[in-house]
């Protein structure tokens, strides 16, 4: 039987949830680094799409193994971005821009090893953060006992794709490559965001979320880094996380935001971390709230996209706004841990004319 997924939630076959649950399974768990060749083939990609996958692809072409990215590429459109291509050309891939009239609309992704194992995924997200999680999309997972019974091959789909009669660019760091002039950035610039992207993420709190909110300034417990931890799969709602630690791809990667604090009205810029090395969670850095008393378990924190960097929060108290609350936490539906912790998102106009 083949895997047959639609996410966010809405049907699953197997134990994966979305796309990047399988592409974990496949290219992380069932992979051993260094065999073979990882295929990826989308017609948009951004740099998010890739960050919980770039420390795997460097150590697979570092043992030997090799990375073939095929991406969409225009001067007119916002396909591939400039960070995702650099991304994986440091992490040893080969990646190649078709550029054409009638946009490359594939989605594929899988590996061959040297051996004649083949694993593939076949649908319709995108090298995306928004495509790997929270965008309406279907998968179809077929692993190495499944594509055995067919005559599908990895290395005769590329070579298919490569000799047709388009416009290829193969990608270098070289800042003379025509490549980059088919790629846009996606760095943040304070811009409105799309209408698709205007949403609010609402996290139900647990003790580790407050613990540090709840204690006295002095105290021991008021010690440390004040967060909150989010869901692996928040790489739709964060800008590009390209701030990397000083061991590269390895232990985390991370951004900047602005965030307004409505409740203190305070404007600070914060630190969104994805542990890429660790628990493979996002800690979204949220300091003014450290001993202020002003959350509590099971109260909601209520975080607003209004720009691409620039982000409010507010804190939806279940004794002090039952009705808000009430209202607000049914959209919470995705649990994460096993400490009663749920996450969803709800659109922003929905979202304010609650609050009102």
């Amino acid at each position: 039987m083949f895997d047959f997924v639609v996410h966010p939630n809405v049907c699953s076959t197997s134990a994966q949830s979305n796309l990047r649950s399988i592409l974990e399974d496949m290219w992380i768990k069932h992979l051993p680094r260094g065999r073979g060749t990882i295929f990826i083939v989308s017609g948009f990609a951004n740099f998010n799409g890739g960050a919980r996958f770039y420390k795997t692809l460097k150590e697979h072409t570092e043992n030997g193994g090799q990375v073939i990215a095929i991406l969409g590429g225009s001067t007119s459109q916002r396909l591939s971005t400039k960070q995702v291509v650099e991304a994986l050309l440091e992490c040893g891939a080969r990646v190649i821009l078709i550029n054409r009239k009638r946009l490359l609309h594939a989605k594929c992704y899988g590996y061959l090893t040297e051996t004649g194992e083949q694993a593939a995924v076949i649908g319709s997200g995108n090298f995306t953060g928004p495509g790997l999680s929270q965008n309406i999309e279907a998968s179809v997972y077929l692993k190495p006992h499944l594509i055995s019974q067919s005559q599908f091959n990895w290395g005769s789909f590329i070579d298919g794709l490569l000799q047709q009669n388009w416009q290829y660019h193969e990608c270098t760091l070289s800042s003379s490559n025509p490549c980059w002039s088919l790629l846009y950035d996606e760095r943040p610039r304070h811009v409105p965001i799309d209408e698709s992207d205007a949403e609010t993420l609402i996290v139900r709190l647990v003790n580790t979320d407050t613990n540090r909110i709840l204690a006295n300034r002095g105290e021991r417990a008021a010690v440390g880094s004040q967060y909150f931890w989010l869901s692996k799969d928040c790489f739709d709602f964060f800008p590009p996380l390209t701030i990397r630690n000083t061991r590269g791809w390895k232990g985390t990667l991370s951004t900047m935001i602005q965030m307004n604090y409505i409740d203190l009205d305070i404007i600070k810029e914060e630190r969104v971390t994805f542990e890429a090395e660790n628990n493979l969670d996002f800690r979204l850095g949220t300091g003014a709230y450290r001993c202020t008393k002003i959350a509590a378990p099971g109260d909601l924190a209520c975080v607003t996209r209004v720009s691409d960097d620039s982000y409010e929060i507010r804190i939806i108290s279940q004794t002090r706004s039952p009705l808000h609350h009430q209202k607000l936490d049914s959209y919470a539906v995705t649990f994460v841990g096993n400490r009663g912790k749920r996450y969803g998102y709800i659109d922003n106009n929905d979202f304010y004319r609650i609050i009102s």
